[in-house]
Formats: structure tokens, sequence, C-alpha cells
């Protein structure tokens, strides 16, 4: 039965979101938004670079949204396909983390349930968030080069560990994480920062640095806790050097947010961010952006979102 007035739609699916898990959500999301009435474009290719391709020619014919379905990936490749656009980017999460989804309080591990916040939010007007634009320069071209991201953006430890579990062949699941966190955390070492935050330089030596447009990283750290997608200023986390024993006393205490009650931590709410470190890789949304420094700048209301009015990072 129909809930609403018909609609042209666009759904992009991940095949292989959650390492393949989530391969049945997205024929689960057609369906039913068909089953809704609405006129719905199904796109999903052999590899992602097709995938954007496709979604970028789909967008082109100004369809009253944009649905994802995956993980954070696909939500980085949605803000970047639709933001400073009038298409409204919906989300299906089927990825591993899901951690936009969370902070929009979009279910997630639950298929019927999102389907039922998407349809919903297809009835009123979208909510307005903000994205963040980098700035950086190519690796294999040497040209200036730009990235936006929707939820954080991470130039420390956890990058780090990200960067070394890409390039692990083996295993293919995602244990493959936490060896590399255990790899790395035997090789932990103070990593030297220049930050400049809205102009001010800051020189300091850390373990993390994350830009925070929403909550949380890795499946639910939430890193930057306090952090809104709709205030127009990113939540800057700082971690100080810490040694192995430290840090495995805080590193728990993320997925509460309690981390920031540490001396050792400290948030700085700005609107512009660079970042310089020797030899380290910023990824964002879970995807590798690009060798440091990075110039990073708030865009505010972007990004339009089919998502709950109510959720932690509105």
């Amino acid at each position: 039965m129909t809930t609403t007035k018909p609609l042209r739609l666009v759904v992009a699916i991940n095949p292989t979101a959650s390492f393949g898990k989530g391969r049945d959500v997205g024929p689960a999301v057609v369906t039913a938004l068909r089953a809704h009435g609405h006129d719905v474009t199904a796109l999903q290719e052999p590899d992602f670079e097709q995938l954007t391709v496709e979604s970028r020619a789909a967008i082109s014919t100004k369809p009253d949204a944009f649905v994802v379905v995956g993980g954070d990936g696909m939500v980085n490749m949605g803000a970047n396909l639709v933001a400073a656009t009038t298409v409204p980017l919906g989300i299906v999460p089927s990825g591993t983390g899901n951690d936009m989804a969370r902070g929009l309080g979009i279910p997630f591990g639950n298929t019927e349930a999102a389907i039922a916040v998407l349809t919903e939010a297809l009835t009123r007007p979208p909510l307005a968030a903000d994205v963040g634009l980098a700035r950086y320069v190519d690796e294999l071209t040497g040209e200036p080069a730009s990235r936006m991201f929707a939820c954080v953006l991470s130039a420390g430890f956890d990058a780090i560990v990200n960067e070394r579990a890409n390039n692990m062949r083996h295993p293919k699941g995602p244990s493959r994480y936490m060896i590399a966190l255990g790899l790395e955390l035997a090789r932990l070492k103070p990593i030297p920062y220049r930050l400049v935050l809205d102009g001010t330089e800051l020189a300091t030596t850390g373990a993390l640095i994350s830009v925070g447009n929403n909550i949380s990283i890795g499946g639910g750290m939430k890193v930057t806790p306090a952090a809104k997608v709709n205030d127009g200023l990113f939540d800057v986390l700082v971690v100080q050097a810490l040694s192995r024993f430290s840090f495995l006393r805080i590193f728990p205490r993320v997925f509460s947010g309690e981390h920031v009650t540490d001396s050792r931590v400290t948030i700085h709410r700005v609107k512009t961010v660079r970042i310089e470190s020797p030899g380290v890789v910023a990824y964002a949304d879970g995807e590798r952006i690009a060798t440091l420094p990075l110039d990073i700048e708030v865009l505010p209301g972007a990004l339009l979102l089919l998502a709950p009015p109510s959720g932690p990072a509105f």
C-alpha cells in the first residue's frame, strides 16, 4: 500500500558490504520501495568505481532521492555525489561499522526497521547536514585534489591500523582489523603533528587526531561524542602521546565517549583544520584519502539527508 506520493528514486547497492554478508539487503530495499509505489532505479555494479560512475550519471537526471545500501564507504560515495545539490541522500546500513547511521539514528542490523525509517523520511522534507571538505595533493598525479566526508576523518593511530589492515591479504574478514591493531600497538610510538585550528597553530606529539562531523568511527568508537552534523563546526579530537599501557587503559573508554574526561584528551570546536605529519595517511568514512598534509573545512548544510530528526548527532 502506498503511503506517500510516488517518487523517482535511485538505489545504489554495495554487494560486498560487510564482506558479502549484507548482499540480501539491497534487493529487500528495492522491493519495499517499489511496493510503496515508487519508481526505483537499482544500481549494482561489479566494482566500486563503476558503481560511482553509474550513480553519477543517474544523479544527473535529478531524481527525488539517492539511496545508498552498504556501509560508511557507500555513504562517503553518496555524500561526494549529492552534496551541494538538491538531491537528498538516504541510507540503509548493511556494512561493518555503520557509524554514519549510528549518529543519525538509523537502525543498523535490522533491515526492516531501516527501510521503515527511510520510507517515513521520504514523506517529509530532508534534513540539512554539514560535510567536511579535505584538500590535498594527489599522490599519483601530484595535482591538487579534494574529497568530502560525512562522518569522521582520522589521521592517527586508528588510520595507521586501517592502512595496515587494507594492505593485508589475509584474513579476508573483519578479524584482520584486530590483527592489524595488535601489530601496530606493538610498535606504537608518538606522532609529531602540526595543527592549524581556525588559524591558530598547535604543535603536539600525539596518538590520535580525529576531525569529527559525526560521533563515531570503527563501529561505535565515540571519538567525538558531542559532535553534531548540523552545527557548522568540527569537533577535533587530539589525544596526546601515550604509552602502550596508557593506551590500553583509555581505549575501552572510547566506546562510551568517556575518554574525553582524561586530561590527555582535548576537543577543539572549529571550522577549519590543517593537519601536518610526515608519512601519516588520513582516512575518512573508512576510506583512504591521502597522505598528510590536509586542509579541511566544514561546508555547513551542504548535504540533504533522509534521516530521523531526533538522531544523536542532530
